[in-house]
Parts: structure tokens; sequence; C-alpha cells
């Protein structure tokens, strides 16, 4: 579609694993899943490890450690917010499945901001954000792309630039976000209707990680 929106690889359902189940009821319970076929043994024994109940889930400080791990650390909204994506509940519990989904969707994260961050500074800027967006199929207005900045600068220090594990934050509200308007934007018009109850069930996941 022409104009801000969404498109491309990413912004087409492509690109990395799709999220378990169709939105519903952010207070669904989530039932245990399993490992898909061929899974990194490293993977099933980190998830294993890290499951200390033996439940087939982890919960977000559970997830929190595993990742860290694997040289993925992040704040503890950060990892909610993860789980949210791939589950679409608010019960802060991942099985197998899901595990496997967010930790290769991160692994992608990191190619592409690696790839934007030409100076290896460590940062990207607001054009190299849009960039990056851009590669994943997200067409965001650079208006949009300015407040996302100024939210993820956490120094404010007058660079302007946001750190990995504020990218991934970043991604994780406008892929979120974008999948939610698609469900009501059926003719990918870039318009939508929400009611105001669908609006706030909408919007307020994402505040409340």
């Amino acid at each position: 579609m022409a104009g801000y929106g969404y498109g491309g690889p990413y912004g087409s359902a492509g690109g990395y694993p799709s999220p378990a189940q169709p939105y519903g009821n952010p207070f669904a319970a989530l039932m245990p899943s399993s490992f898909p076929a061929g899974t990194d043994p490293s993977l099933v024994a980190c998830f294993q490890l890290a499951d200390q109940d033996g439940s087939g889930l982890v919960d977000d400080r559970e997830l929190q450690r595993a990742l860290s791990s694997y040289n993925q650390s992040f704040s503890l909204r950060t990892v909610r917010l993860l789980m949210y994506l791939f589950t679409h509940t608010n019960t802060r519990r991942v099985g197998p499945r899901e595990f496997i989904g967010l930790f290769h969707c991160l692994q992608m994260w990191r190619g592409t901001f690696e790839r934007f961050d030409r100076d290896i500074s460590g940062k990207i800027d607001g054009p190299e954000l849009r960039e990056a967006l851009l590669s994943m199929g997200f067409v965001v207005p650079p208006v949009v792309v300015d407040l996302l900045v100024t939210k993820y600068d956490k120094y404010g220090d007058g660079s302007r630039a946001i750190e990995y594990d504020n990218f991934i934050e970043c991604c994780l509200i406008v892929k979120g976000l974008t999948e939610k308007f698609k469900e009501r934007d059926t003719m990918l018009s870039g318009s939508a209707t929400f009611t105001y109850e669908a609006f706030m069930l909408t919007v307020l996941p994402f505040l409340t990680a």
C-alpha cells in the first residue's frame, strides 16, 4: 500500500515465526506447548533449565534469565512485551513453542540493529531507526520515529539515539500495534474503526506490560 503503514516481508507476516494464536482475551490462560521439530538441543536445554518447576511454562523472570544466558539482556518490561507479543495474553508465561519463536525473532532483530548501526557505536539514530523499521515492513512516519527516539533515548544527552535493548522494545511496540491495527484494517487502506473498548484493549496491554 502507498503512504505510511505496513508492507514488505515483516509487515505481511513473513520474516520470522508468526505469533502462536490470534489476538483474543488478554487474560486467557496459556496452555503448555511443545518444541517444534528440529529445535536446537541447546535451546531445549536452556528452556528446561529455566522451567524450574517442570510445568512446561516459564515466567517473566525465568525468561529474562534464560535470554541473558545468550547475551540477550533486557528489562523486565521488555521481556513482558515479548511474552505478550507471542502469546497475546497477560499471563506472563511462555511455553516451548513461544520461547523458540521469540528467540529466533530476537536473533533477526539483533541482525537488523547491527546492520543499521553503521558506526558500530552500539546505538542507532532516528534516520537509522526509520530505515531499520522500513526493512521490517513498517513504514513509520518521521514524526512517530521522532517520538520513539525521544521515548527510548535512555541518556537524554542530545545524541538522539537508542541502544539495542530499547531498540527491541521499540520494535515490539511498532510490530504489536501494527498487527492490532491490521486486524481492523481488513482492506489495507490505512484506516480502521475501533470501539472505545476495543481501542483500550488494543493499547493498554502495551502500556501495562
